[in-house]
């Protein structure tokens, strides 16, 4: 016979549906789309007719250990050692029932374990959408709707293990809280890969949006309080697909909803680390209501691959000495970092540090690694020990509160479908990086320079008390003083671009153009002649119109005499008001539109001067 492995393919019949059954070297499953049965893929080894035993007998099947990755890293069962040898390829039918029946009692254990669902998705147009109907699944359970919630998440970085972290965050919780064993011994076999959610070594970011645990873990705490445990994964920030704005979201969403923040850095805290901190905060803080309380709960430190331990040792002990160090504040301080920290102490209600070593160059530098602690340094393994009881065991959970009130697993759904409105809205500024910010800042400083440059001069030509210039000269000062202006703009040295600079020119030519029109009608003011020029226009209108009333009066149009004592009577009512509005500075309105009727009348009579001139010579 030949050593080659053989393919066969199997055919059942089962409700009238004709299914068909894989059976090859790998061994996957896949679901029915019509009953949610499983499909199994077993080795067949020869002789031809006859299938591979090696003790596992389809009556009394066993349970295999976990053996495989898929690129999520979730465990793929192998079941290669099913029937008996002396079966035969007629047996086959009786034998595909029980791989059937096992295989589905699999897979509900597999759903029973949990799995990541992405609750907060994320679109290429940088828009964000709530999934509500797998919150709802989660969050709505019988047994959990109606308990407090304890949500902890981890932010950070992306590449720098987050969920990576999180699924020891899985074993911990599935070895206390649904397995009930209280021993040390919850990181599980030094062979077994880590499960949970997607993680994978490399460069490119692996999760996107947030994602939530499908099996909340029920919990006791010390006061017998019965609470629902979340644990939730977010998008790392700063990767090259993200802007400010996402990263800003995702970070103020996690932080508004979880009762522990961990906030995962790399080797150190870093000034940058704390600004970037400020400015997500800062963003939450601005969709919170307002509210006497602090807006946050925890806050946990992480710092990953801590390298001077000879300056802090490992644990929390060393991560308080570096935290007091990095948000210390004194009076030798700028102003800027002392703002900062004072921000960051008044968004949460606790702040804690732990200092984490170095898992090892041997999973760092191997693309295979799949998470066995086998390859993973020891010091790691035991400050894990340490670091996650001291988040999660039962006397240091904490319950997530909003304006002081405890929130149960049904309410947190309605905060998180307020929350992503909020942000799918227009409400709040668009968080900028810090080029850009520094850029605009810069800009509109020099906006501001040039602008008062333009002022001051212009003051010196026809500011304050300079008589009356004429307009033509004053249009030619107006263009030197913005050539000028323009110039010390363009010569400042400003962030950003000539690209980015060419909106606040604009910006400046037009806040010139505005300031010209101030000082043009300032210096009109000034001119003697043009200011009695509507007491002279309707004074003018008065005494002709009193004049053409005697003379049509004396021919007989008394009629039209009448009309014209009308138009002298309104011509000089109107002078009157008009010299109290100038004497009083009331009513500046209406002293305005007969300012404006008088100059509408006088332009009017002077171009049907000019057009009968014209008239003439031609």
């Amino acid at each position: 016979m030949s050593d080659r492995k053989r393919t066969l393919i199997l055919h059942k019949r089962t409700d009238d549906n004709a299914r068909t059954r894989l059976i090859g070297e790998s061994s996957t499953r896949s679901r029915c789309p019509d009953n949610n049965r499983v499909l199994e893929r077993v080795t067949i080894i020869p002789p031809p007719r006859v299938i591979q035993h090696t003790g596992c007998s389809p009556k009394t099947p066993t349970k295999v250990s976990m053996t495989s990755l898929d690129e999520n890293v979730n465990p793929i069962c192998r079941r290669q050692e099913l029937m008996s040898q002396d079966k035969i390829v007629a047996d086959y039918p009786e034998n595909m029932e029980w791989i059937e029946k096992v295989t589905m009692e699999s897979g509900n254990e597999d759903d029973n374990l949990g799995r990541p669902v992405q609750v907060v998705l994320t679109h290429p147009d940088h828009t964000f959408e709530l999934d509500e109907e797998a919150l709802t699944e989660i969050l709505l359970q019988d047994d959990v709707k109606d308990r407090s919630v304890v949500v902890v998440s981890v932010a950070g970085a992306f590449r720098k293990g987050k969920s990576f972290l999180l699924d020891f965050f899985l074993r911990f919780m599935n070895s206390r809280y649904i397995e009930k064993n209280n021993s040390d011994e919850w990181l599980g076999g030094e062979t077994d890969p880590l499960s949970g959610f997607s993680w994978r070594g490399g460069s490119e970011r692996d999760t996107i949006g947030i994602l939530m645990w499908s099996k909340v873990f029920p919990a006791t705490m010390i006061d017998g309080e019965k609470v629902a445990v979340i644990l939730m994964d977010t998008q790392g920030a700063f990767d090259s697909q993200s802007t400010v704005r996402d990263c800003a979201t995702v970070f103020a969403l996690s932080t508004m909803l979880s009762s522990l923040q961990i906030y995962n850095l790399s080797q150190n805290i870093q000034e940058d680390d704390l600004q970037h901190l400020q400015l997500f905060t800062e963003y939450g803080r601005l969709a919170l209501e307002k509210s006497g309380s602090t807006p946050f709960q925890r806050l946990q430190f992480l710092v990953r691959d801590w390298s001077y331990p000879y300056e802090a040792p490992y644990g929390a002990d060393g991560g308080q000495k570096i935290l007091k160090r990095r948000l210390e504040i004194s009076n030798t301080q700028h102003q800027e970092l002392q703002s900062l920290r004072k921000h960051i102490n008044s968004c949460f209600s606790d702040i804690s540090c732990f200092l984490m070593p170095h898992p090892g160059l041997k999973i760092a530098t191997n693309p295979k690694f799949d998470g066995r602690l086998s390859e993973i340094e020891s010091e790691f393994k035991e400050h894990l020990k340490i670091l996650i009881p001291m988040l999660l065991a039962p006397e240091n959970l904490v319950t997530k509160k909003i304006n002081g009130q405890v929130v149960k697993a049904k309410e947190l759904l309605e905060y998180f479908k307020s929350y992503i409105k909020i942000y799918k809205g227009d409400e709040l500024p668009e968080p900028k990086s810090m080029l850009v910010a520094t850029a605009e800042a810069n800009n509109l400083s020099a906006v501001a320079e040039a602008k008062d440059l333009y002022v001051q001069m212009m003051e010196c030509v026809c500011g304050g008390t300079k008589p009356y210039l004429a307009t033509a000269h004053l249009e030619s000062e107006h263009q030197r003083c913005v050539d000028k202006a323009l110039h010390q703009f363009q010569n400042k040295r400003k962030m950003g671009g000539d690209e980015f600079s060419q909106a606040y020119l604009e910006k400046l030519q037009k806040d010139i153009e505005d300031a010209f029109h101030q000082f043009k009608s300032h210096n009109e003011s000034k001119n003697i002649f043009k200011a009695g020029r509507t007491p002279a226009v309707f004074f003018v209108i008065a005494v002709t119109t009193y004049i053409a009333s005697g003379v049509l009066g004396l021919i007989g149009l008394s009629d039209l005499a009448y009309i014209c004592n009308i138009i002298m009577g309104v011509a000089l009512l109107t002078l009157v008001v008009w010299a109290y509005v100038r004497y009083s500075g009331e009513f500046r309105e209406i002293g305005s539109t007969i300012d404006d009727l008088a100059t509408g009348i006088w332009e009017n009579i002077n171009d049907n001067n000019d057009g009968h001139i014209h008239g003439n010579s031609s």
